[in-house]
């Protein structure tokens, strides 16, 4: 859905923090290691993978994206990651224990085929997230005080489309074929700083980024003076203490 392209430092230095608000969810749902190896899709800059591989398990990152995978390298050395992604695993089946994809699902343009492809290399569960409350509210309320257009973005046709709710997830991953499905809210408050936030922007990095990258340089002025009042509307101290939401999903196969 999103274009990733070239923003792996941008997105380390800012979302990866943020994104990381589920691992101990998962962490708990998946239980011990105890030898079992795992697949995270989608890994990013490895930071999940990193922290799996830290309790035990038997880790493999799997990103398509280059730079995104250079940063991963960097940061956890000793960690497995290879290129591959979404539609289409490079993995047979049922080859890997339990298959994680946090915060993959929002960004393809077919969830359920995504979620099959999950299905079909996991041996035991899958465990995914998507976002029930994102940062999109955030970058809505810089767009109206900067008296920019807000950014529509790009929208999944409605046959592909899901609620982005618990129960619309764990819809949307039956439907998928996938057995055994559970999914809870999990809401946390990520402590942002506003420098790493504006790294992202200007990294292009998700919808806010996409949108600075196609504004002129007036309008980027406009954007900006709208994210300092938005900071300061919001800011406790020298952070942002900004409240998301995710779905959590977990599958096991009986």
């Amino acid at each position: 859905m999103k274009a990733w392209d070239g923003v792996g430092e941008a997105y380390a230095a800012s979302y990866a923090a943020l994104c990381a608000g589920t691992v101990d969810v998962l962490a708990s749902a998946l239980g011990p290691a105890e030898g079992r190896s795992l697949l995270d899709v989608g890994a990013g800059e490895g930071g999940l993978a990193a922290r799996f591989a830290g309790l035990g398990w038997s880790v493999t990152a799997c990103e398509p994206e280059p730079t995104m995978r250079a940063v991963a390298h960097r940061m956890h050395p000793t960690l497995r990651i290879i290129d591959g992604g979404l539609p289409t695993l490079p993995f047979a089946d049922r080859s890997v224990d339990v298959v994680v994809a946090n915060f993959v699902l929002n960004h393809v343009s077919s969830p359920r085929t995504a979620a099959r492809e999950l299905g079909r290399v996991a041996r035991e569960a899958v465990a995914a997230t998507t976002w029930a409350r994102s940062p999109s509210w955030f970058w809505a309320e810089v767009v109206e005080r900067a008296g920019l257009r807000p950014y529509a973005g790009e929208r999944l046709p409605a046959e592909e489309d899901f609620d982005r709710t618990a129960d619309g997830f764990a819809a949307m991953l039956v439907e998928a074929g996938l057995p055994e499905v559970s999914v809870s809210e999990h809401t946390w408050t990520w402590h942002a700083d506003p420098d790493a936030l504006w790294v992202s922007v200007e990294g292009g990095v998700a919808g806010a980024g996409a949108q600075y990258a196609g504004l002129s340089s007036a309008e980027r002025s406009r954007f900006r003076a709208g994210f300092e009042e938005t900071v300061a509307a919001h800011r406790v101290g020298t952070v942002l203490p900004l409240e998301h939401r995710a779905a959590v999903a977990v599958s096991r196969r009986g």
